[in-house]
């Protein structure tokens, strides 16, 4: 008699987590959305905030504009990915600032990298929020003009463009 009424309360316990779960999910503003359809074409796909949208203002959603912008030589590439995946490859030119580690090294980019001037970050492709985040980031801090390639490093070695 003992074991079933700790597996019922157990149970009990369960339901009223998952409900509660379900309720602050819901009412909150960043919540995640649990229905919709995720479409890679669009950008992004990450667990944002339900009222977001998968496209982004931002997006350079085309490799060859990336690349038309790279050639033009009046933006800087930033990539938001770590260290270690910058080091191991990287478009031609671009200066890492991990959005991971982006505390510790923002003095330095703010020294090193006035506010005017196209910015375009990037990661790792169209499931990669670091780019975004990155992005929203740096527009937070003052730099008005900054971009999004959204196929990131994977989209531009694909194209084999110039890599570092």
């Amino acid at each position: 008699m003992g074991w079933t009424k700790i597996v019922k309360d157990s149970f009990v316990l369960v339901g009223i987590s998952v409900v509660a779960a379900f309720s602050v999910n819901f009412f909150s503003p960043v919540g995640i959305a649990l229905v919709g359809r995720w479409d890679d074409r669009q950008g992004v796909v990450s667990a944002r905030a339900k009222t977001d949208s998968a496209g982004d203002a931002l997006a350079i959603t085309d490799v060859k504009v990336a690349k038309q912008i790279h050639d033009s030589g009046k933006a800087l590439f930033v990539d938001a990915r770590s260290r270690d995946d910058y080091e191991e490859g990287h478009i031609q030119g671009a200066v890492s600032l991990p959005v991971g580690q982006f505390d510790e090294a923002v003095e330095a980019f703010l020294e090193q990298y006035p506010s005017e001037g196209l910015i375009v970050t990037y990661c790792s492709g169209r499931a990669c929020d670091d780019s975004h985040r990155l992005a929203q980031l740096l527009l937070a801090l003052g730099y008005p003009n900054v971009r999004v390639f959204i196929d990131g490093y994977p989209g531009w070695e694909a194209e084999r463009y110039p890599v570092e």
